[in-house]
């Protein structure tokens, strides 16, 4: 299997990211005008080393385990021929949303200091893992499946893994060869990668290379030092506008967003243009997904000049409703609060 070694391997023009150190955060302005989907041009990058370069022709994946009666290896044309599956899933960093732990609650946490660009949704193709494992001849007594990545290992913490329990590997968990329709691209996990709903980043390993099926739980600097007890994220929304924005007053425009949910489908997105004091229902646009996220836009007319702070909370199918702050997370996970978003209005 041939690496070369490349931070991140596709462009990173500053139009659709802020770098961080190995990681690429997309700019929310670079969805404006975009489909429902992410492009794979603007999709972020969250890498713990670097981006490997994997030979799809001399690539395995190796399942194995006493959790299975059947060990074994697949190819890559092997795993393509197999029976597929269609999925629109939103990935997102646990850290995604970090920063505003410090810039409006006064609470820093340690990490990368994400805005709201960590997130993106993909159409996924490939094989239901549940699939896989049927395959492979599942036992009864079966427990956690860990899944674990290609890519170089992480400091003295080896290569990144993190384990699932057995009944979410036999849901909806896609052990995934494209996305938007595309072989997936290097910095996305090529040739494989899973792709967890509804679960943090960490757990959707990239250029993934081994399953292990274990019939007792597992433990992974990845569910016990980083990330422990985090699975699911909160309610979260953003603005396709640039941070800082300038409109002007005395025309119409229409405020655009999106807004998602770990815990379910977005069913309710208010939007306030003075700060939090008054609240306007905003207009969904399509069918709510639970994987996914929904848009939604709503009229806006400023009269006056000045500076402006736009606010936007969601409500998911759950009842959960984005709060005004958040409770600290020690490392800055799952910031769930209404996010800031300050513009200026200037004259017409």
């Amino acid at each position: 299997m041939g690496q070369a070694l490349a931070t991140i391997v596709k462009p990173l023009p500053d139009s659709l990211f802020t770098l961080h150190d190995g990681s690429a955060e997309m700019r929310w302005e670079a969805m404006a005008g975009q489909g429902f989907h992410t492009p794979n041009d603007r999709f972020f990058v969250r890498n713990h080393t670097f981006t490997p370069l994997i030979d799809a022709g001399t690539w395995r994946l190796r399942l194995h385990g006493p959790g299975i009666r059947h060990p074994g290896a697949y190819s890559y044309d092997e795993l393509r021929s197999m029976p597929s599956r269609t999925m629109d899933v939103a990935i997102e960093c646990a850290g995604n949303g970090r920063r505003f732990y410090a810039t409006q609650q006064h609470a820093p946490t340690p990490g990368t200091q994400w805005g709201l660009g960590a997130v993106g949704v993909a159409r996924w193709r490939g094989v239901p893992l549940r699939y896989l494992l049927e395959q492979a001849g599942l036992r009864p007594e079966a427990v956690d499946v860990l899944p674990t990545g290609l890519d170089a290992p992480f400091e003295d913490y080896g290569h990144v893994r993190r384990p699932l329990p057995v009944e979410k590997a036999l849901g909806d968990v896609l052990v995934a060869h494209e996305m938007n329709g595309r072989p997936l691209p290097p910095d996305h996990g090529f040739p494989v990668r899973l792709v967890v709903p509804g679960w943090v980043g960490v757990a959707s390993i990239k250029w993934l290379g081994d399953i292990e099926v274990a019939t007792r739980e597992l433990a992974t600097p990845w569910n016990t030092v980083f990330y422990r007890e985090v699975t699911t994220q909160p309610v979260k929304s953003a603005f396709e506008l640039p941070w800082g924005a300038v409109l002007k007053a005395g025309a119409r425009h229409v405020l655009r967003g999106r807004s998602w949910s770990g815990r379910g489908r977005v069913v309710r997105v208010e939007v306030s243009v003075d700060g939090g004091h008054t609240w306007k229902r905003a207009e969904l646009q399509g069918r709510p997904l639970v994987n996914a996220w929904i848009r939604w836009h709503v009229g806006w007319a400023p009269r006056r000049p000045g500076p402006v702070v736009l606010m936007a909370r969601a409500t998911d199918e759950s009842g959960a409703t984005q709060p005004l702050a958040a409770p600290r997370h020690p490392l800055g996970y799952c910031f769930g609060a209404v996010v800031q978003h300050p513009i200026t209005v200037v004259g017409g």
